[in-house]
């Protein structure tokens, strides 16, 4: 054992063991104030000190007046304790609190503890090493410290590393606590080799001063889990710094010496140095990588998107001929919007990825599938020496879906590669012209025979309702047009106004001819000939828009309507346009049970209802539309007569229909 003992601090007597007792006492407090492993953790930090205090003791007042010292002694088990159990309560304390430390910050950790190791095997471990004497266990007793120094500033400065250099008050407590008593026992004992150590010095505080460091350190609290670790540029360049440091210091030993653990431990920091470049390296590859992916990937789907289309059809035209000929299709789901409208997003989007799934598993050995985004998918095939329709058909029955209240197919558009385009662009311009061309003639063909199947069913239950629901349709056409509407949305509006009154077909005639007012029970019936309605349109895919429309059209647009209290802009545009048309020819209507009147009195009861009842724009369209067609015998892109507007222009009674 090397001679004088570290108890000779600025300190004399027992003040020293006292604050270290102290501190002992504070953190093992601490560490009740914590559980699990961390607990643990705490109570290993304070064991270190007392037993680092104890070890004092009893060189202080049993072996400091002898003149021969056992090496090993009680004292030395007390004093090598002390790194040993704050070394592993650091190890559990840092385990407790980093989670999913990343490969390449365990790398950084070991790159700083190998510096600090290796400057310490240099200014440390050389010159006790040099002056040890004795037999092998004293020699391994006196070398014994400096390596425990190393490795408890080792373990630090690997926290700091592991954490990504973050820095919270509890780290650089314990970070402070490691130093001071690396410090204050390195520089003992190389001053003790030396012969030059003269007791007190300034650095012997440092021991007393690492086991206060450490048990403020145990009343921090512990910083917020989950904070994410910041990548930055202080990641690689600290680690390499310290990196240099060793490497440096290694090249600095006089060649005299022998120096084979400072070379060994800097050799072992470059190869560490040079394993974390090429794991900085492979990271970056993957990032690059998995970023191609994302590009090229669908999100909701994992198929290919449009991007990835683009490429593989590149790709196949470049090196095609006409003796590999292959096939573009490009499908649009029918009634997805229903669907979505009816069952919510987060459905929607299940569905679009069941039927991905689904047409991947149909075009498999055959083609790829992509998903171009909404509800538009596609599929690059092989196209087959004999007829290609069974193909394209086996990828449409992949696309299709059915159950309690709706039906999901798909219209689609086919390209000849490279037959009838030779260009990407070509043939993706063509094959989306072809696909909308086939859905919108579906559409309406579908549309049409459902239409004229329901209409013709009104028309057999209750002529006069029919003949009002078709005035209805061409007003509510005539007012879309005036609000420039696209075509097709003009079109799905007279279909639902056309039939905006079906579900009326399962309400008695006595009810609706009833000349009396209505009860209670007789309103809340006709009240739900909307949501009837609805129910009979949504039985047909091609028809379900119009269904919706059905649904909101005698709501108001102060939200005093029926039969979901819709707000203003909240109704569908189609719904506002039916209802104040709906509301017009009611009124010049005559009937039964209550007489007409005259449009220009109809007119200024859509006007007083503006705002109210009534969409004040859809209104204003309406009186200008009507106004046009009055006084010039057109309307503006639909050419109307004033008897085919309203039927008879006899006297009548202003209210809306029920």
């Amino acid at each position: 054992m090397l001679p004088t003992h570290p108890g000779a601090a600025l300190f004399t007597g027992w003040a020293p063991e006292v604050i270290q007792l102290l501190a002992a006492a504070v953190c093992a407090a601490g560490a009740l104030r914590v559980t699990g492993r961390e607990r643990l953790a705490w109570l290993l930090l304070a064991a270190a000190i007392v037993v680092w205090t104890a070890g004092d003791l009893y060189w202080l007042h049993v072996l400091d007046a002898d003149e021969s010292v056992p090496v090993p002694s009680v004292a030395d088990f007390g004093y090598l304790l002390f790194p040993v159990l704050a070394f592993a309560g650091l190890v559990g304390l840092l385990h407790t609190r980093e989670r999913n430390v990343p490969r390449t910050l365990i790398v950084d950790a070991v790159i700083v503890a190998l510096s600090a190791a290796t400057v310490s095997a240099a200014f440390v471990v050389q010159p006790v090493a040099e002056t040890a004497a004795g037999g092998s266990l004293e020699v391994a007793t006196n070398l014994a410290y400096p390596i425990g120094d190393a490795a408890l500033l080792a373990i630090v400065l690997g926290a700091f590393a592991v954490r990504g250099w973050r820095m919270d008050l509890t780290w650089l407590l314990l970070g402070a606590g490691a130093v001071a008593f690396f410090i204050a026992d390195s520089c003992y004992l190389v001053q003790s080799a030396n012969g030059t150590y003269e007791a007190p010095t300034l650095y012997d505080t440092g021991w007393s001063a690492s086991t206060v460091l450490f048990a403020l350190a145990a009343w921090v609290p512990a910083e917020r889990r989950g904070r994410e670790r910041v990548a930055g540029m202080r990641n690689i360049v600290v680690p390499l710094v310290l990196a240099f440091a060793a490497i440096v210091v290694t090249l600095m030993q006089p060649p005299e010496a022998d120096h084979s653990a400072t070379i060994a431990l800097g050799a072992a920091c470059v190869a560490a140095v040079m394993l974390r470049l090429i794991m900085t390296f492979r990271e970056n590859l993957a990032m690059i990588h998995a970023s191609r992916r994302e590009a090229l990937t669908d999100a909701l789907t994992g198929l290919g998107n449009r991007r990835a289309l683009a490429n593989d059809l590149r790709a196949r035209l470049d090196r095609g001929s006409a003796s590999q000929p292959s096939l573009l299709v490009m499908f649009d789901l029918d009634g997805f919007k229903a669907y979505n409208d009816a069952f919510g997003h987060p459905a929607g989007d299940a569905l679009l990825t069941r039927l991905g799934t689904r047409l991947t598993a149909g075009v498999e050995n055959i083609g790829t599938a992509y998903r171009m985004g909404g509800d538009e998918f596609c599929a690059l095939l092989d196209a087959p020496q004999g007829d290609a329709g069974s193909v394209v058909e086996r990828a449409a029955q992949a696309l299709t879906e059915q159950g309690d209240g709706f039906v999901i197919g798909s219209s689609f558009g086919v390209v000849r590669l490279p037959a009838e385009a030779a260009d990407p662009e070509v043939a993706l311009r063509l094959v989306d012209q072809r696909m909308y061309e086939a859905k919108h003639s579906g559409r309406a063909s579908a549309g049409r025979q459902s239409m004229e199947v329901l209409v013709r069913a009104v028309n057999e239950r209750n002529a006069r309702l029919g003949g009002q629901m078709a005035r209805v349709a061409e007003l509510s056409e005539l007012v879309a047009r005036r609000l420039g509407l696209e075509k097709v949305d003009v079109a799905a509006i007279r279909d639902a106004a056309a039939l905006h009154d079906i579900g009326k077909v399962a309400i008695p005639d006595a009810i609706l001819e009833k000349r009396t007012p209505l009860d209670a029970d007789e309103a809340a019936f006709v009240r739900e000939h909307p949501l009837i309605g609805e129910r009979i349109l949504g039985g047909a895919a091609a028809l379900q828009g119009a269904a919706a429309l059905v649904r909101s059209s005698h709501e108001r647009f102060d939200g005093l309507g029926y039969p979901d209290a819709l707000r203003g802009e909240a109704i569908p545009l189609g719904s506002r346009i039916i209802a104040v048309c709906d509301a017009f020819q009611a009124m010049i209507d005559e009937n039964r049970y209550r007489p007409a009147v005259a449009p220009a009195v109809a007119l200024a009861e859509l006007r007083e209802c503006a705002g109210s009842q009534f969409d004040p724009q859809v209104v204003a369209a309406f009186c200008t539309a009507w106004g046009t067609d009055v006084s010039d015998g057109r309307a503006d892109a639909a050419p109307l007569s004033t008897s085919s507007l309203t039927g008879r222009r006899s006297r009548g009674a202003r209210s809306r229909s029920r």
